[in-house]
């Protein structure tokens, strides 16, 4: 009886949408479309494709309410988001790719291992210079994955030329948009989007339909991303900083801290480098550069040492290379204060034990 029911509802729903449809105007609710699909390359007559038409009038109060809630999540993040997209020469309606993407929470992970703002997954946040370990995961960093998603965007929009198709890409990736276009034999949305066809999954061709609709939506409001509470600045901190130190040093809940900063997962910046890039808000700037030492970048020096003369045409990375050594260890050790060495020069170069015990029994 429920099967029964439940056919009779959706029959009765598609005998009714086409009147519905035919009465409903997309561009007439949502002016804004006209700069949402410029911006997106999108040609204006697809506010009147009938599958897009549908797709709003199904999904419209859905996208409002995830719309809501995404703004609240990433309000703080939207001006740097912004002003990345717009000086890297993107549009700033990408935003709305995040949103769609991780509903701007930085946290994010899918059941792909997809994670952040950005949603990469490991090998691409890897192509990307993202480093991912297991303390430590640049995809969670609002900063770095905003750029790294702008670079992977302008190499998409290289390949595919128009932006829409590099939104296709970053979903279904470029392989299956390429092989779609190919059996379309055109590039155009309509075309691509055909549910009939399928040239590409449901999830993509939603994908698209939801990021179109959620700007129109959004810019529709009049939002100023510009209103957020406050901006946020990088500063650098030294490996192993502890964030319940770094919090009270600047007066903030370590929760808060963290939350700016979900890249690193044990919070604790790893020791692994010299420095680390921290998101900390405008107004605890002062507090930072008062309170807190900058990294003073020390080097070990190896504790053994060989003597070098200096021949025709060898370099400072050429004699470091040879014994296994830093070009920078040989600079401080011999006082140079340039990298100009002349024939005949006299150099001590520091080594480790394996190497100096190589040239020993050599000797």
């Amino acid at each position: 009886m429920a099967i029964k029911k439940h056919i009779g509802k959706t029959i009765l729903l598609a005998a009714v949408f086409p009147l519905f449809a035919f009465a409903f105007s997309v561009a007439d609710k949502y002016p804004s479309y006209t700069y949402v699909f410029s911006e997106f390359g999108v040609e204006r007559s697809y506010v009147e494709d009938e599958d897009f038409v549908r797709f709003v009038v199904l999904h419209e109060k859905q996208i409002k309410r995830f719309y809501r809630h995404a703004f609240q999540n990433g309000k703080n993040l939207l001006p740097m988001m912004r002003g990345y997209l717009l000086e890297d020469g993107l549009s700033d309606l990408f935003v709305y790719l995040s949103m769609v993407e991780s509903g701007f929470s930085s946290s994010a992970i899918s059941s792909k291992n997809a994670a952040g703002l950005w949603q990469f997954i490991p090998m691409t946040a890897k192509q990307y210079d993202l480093e991912v370990h297991r303390d430590f995961d640049e995809r969670y960093d609002p900063v770095s994955s905003t750029n790294a998603a702008i670079a992977y965007l302008q190499e998409l929009h290289q390949r595919f030329g128009k932006w829409y198709l590099a939104a296709l890409a970053y979903n279904c990736g470029e392989g299956r948009l390429a092989d779609a276009i190919r059996r379309a034999g055109s590039d155009a949305l309509p075309v691509l989007l055909d549910a009939g066809e399928k040239y590409l999954p449901l999830e993509t061709r939603e994908y698209i339909q939801k990021i179109l609709l959620a700007a129109m939506i959004g810019e529709g409001l009049a939002m100023e991303f510009s209103s957020a509470d406050e901006d946020l600045f990088e500063v650098e901190v030294q490996g192993g900083m502890q964030f319940g130190r770094l919090a009270k040093l600047l007066e903030m809940d370590q929760n808060e801290l963290l939350k700016l900063n979900p890249q690193f997962k044990k919070g604790v910046v790893p020791s692994d480098k010299f420095s680390y890039r921290v998101t900390i808000p405008e107004e605890k700037m002062i507090l930072f550069y008062l309170r807190c030492e900058p990294p003073e970048k020390t080097i070990p020096i190896k504790p053994f040492m060989l003597s070098h003369t200096v021949v025709l045409g060898e370099t400072l990375e050429a004699i470091a290379e040879k014994y296994e050594t830093a070009a920078e260890e040989i600079k401080i050790v011999n006082r140079l204060s340039e990298e100009y060495l002349s024939v005949g020069q006299f150099l001590v170069i520091p080594v480790t034990h394996k190497v100096f015990a190589s040239y020993s029994h050599k000797e």
